[in-house]
């Protein structure tokens, strides 16, 4: 069964891939959101070419010959482009044998606990907190996430005293026995990152996200080093080598990968094998409601070293309005504080058509 045609649909933000083969069978999958356009056109140019009248049901060897054919290019777009014909033809051989990807890939179907994560800075921590409370009350969240410092913010603050007064506040807002985690994206230098740490270990905060310059392995494993609380990253890196560095050096507790900007489902699950085999748990980067939380959601139903959590976004349309719309259903309902992945084929979503009609659309084909 050879692949045919990949075909992609997009906007500025989201890019969904649709790929055929010459049985007819077809699969989506998507491109890591945000400039998602460029994106379509790495996949039109640099992977469909090497993708086209190959084995569907060979992923691996897609994976592995697509970044040797293409090896002056190792960055994000390229993975990110692969990651779209990785997870189409997941979805392709789900429907095909009648079985969800997380089956697939060993798992099963099933509940998946959320923590209920914040993505605003701009917000008062009186303000977060409230809004926090409420998603408590409205979807059984157990556990959250709120932001510290600023986004690369160089030891700075989004305005002075906000991390020290939003700790202490959501620490008072919830029960002990409610998770809360914080996520400083890539704000502090090791010693400032250190200090906050240890403050966040007095207040209750069991997750401390991102404290160093991400690309800077030497700081946030110093970070590391030197605190109980558990320090997690991870999400930006695409290179399988890094994960490898990044997991044998013990740079963070809880590995983050983005199944869309590692490059797919595959490049993942080898990312969660390796930190397994180093007794790493694995908590995904999901921070949307595009498809890349519905793959997370398949990923931690499969891997033996799945976190406690799928990160799931709290926000609405007036922050992230391109991320509604997307599905001819949602895929997303929380229930007491779980989602669900169902036995659905392939990853049991449909995409809406009148979001397709709309899209920007491209064919790369097989010759005849």
């Amino acid at each position: 069964m050879k692949i045919q045609s990949i075909e992609t649909f997009t906007d500025e933000f989201v890019c969904f891939v649709r790929v055929t083969t010459d049985t007819g069978a077809q699969g989506w999958g998507q491109v890591a959101p945000y400039c998602a356009d460029i994106t379509a056109e790495v996949v039109h140019r640099q992977v469909a070419p090497y993708a086209l009248g190959q084995d569907a049901y060979d992923i691996a060897h897609l994976m592995d010959i697509i970044p040797e054919r293409e090896h002056k290019f190792p960055g994000a777009y390229l993975r990110r482009a692969m990651g779209g014909l990785d997870t189409a033809l997941f979805d392709l051989r789900g429907k095909i044998e009648g079985k969800p990807v997380c089956e697939l890939l060993g798992g099963t179907p099933g509940k998946v606990r959320a923590y209920a994560s914040s993505m605003k800075r701009d917000i008062t921590p009186k303000d977060e907190a409230d809004r926090l409370k409420k998603e408590q009350d409205d979807f059984g969240f157990t556990a959250f996430k709120f932001r510290i410092g600023a986004e690369c913010g160089r030891d700075q603050d989004e305005w002075p005293g906000r991390t020290e007064e939003i700790v202490p506040t959501m620490r008072k807002a919830f029960s002990d026995d409610v998770a809360l985690l914080v996520d400083a994206n890539s704000c502090y230098s090791p010693a400032r990152a250190i200090a906050v740490g240890r403050f966040l270990q007095d207040n209750g905060i069991s997750h401390y996200e991102e404290p160093c310059p991400y690309w800077h392995y030497d700081q946030t494993k110093q970070v590391t080093d030197a605190l109980e609380i558990d320090i997690t990253g991870g999400e930006q890196d695409c290179s399988l080598v890094d994960w490898q560095r990044m997991i044998d050096d013990r740079v963070v507790d809880v590995i983050q990968p983005d199944i869309c900007y590692l490059g797919g489902m595959l490049r993942t699950m080898k990312v969660a094998e390796m930190a397994h085999l180093a007794g790493l748990p694995c908590t995904p980067h999901a921070a949307n409601l595009s498809m890349v939380t519905l793959f997370t959601m398949h990923l931690l139903r499969a891997i033996p070293n799945a976190g406690k959590y799928l990160e799931f976004s709290i926000e609405k349309q007036d922050y992230y309005p391109w991320q509604y719309g997307l599905f001819a259903s949602s895929p997303f309902d929380i229930v007491d504080g779980n989602a669900v992945v169902t036995d659905a084929p392939g990853w049991g979503v449909d995409i809406n058509p009148s979001w397709l009609e709309k899209s920007r659309y491209k064919i790369s084909e097989l010759e005849a």
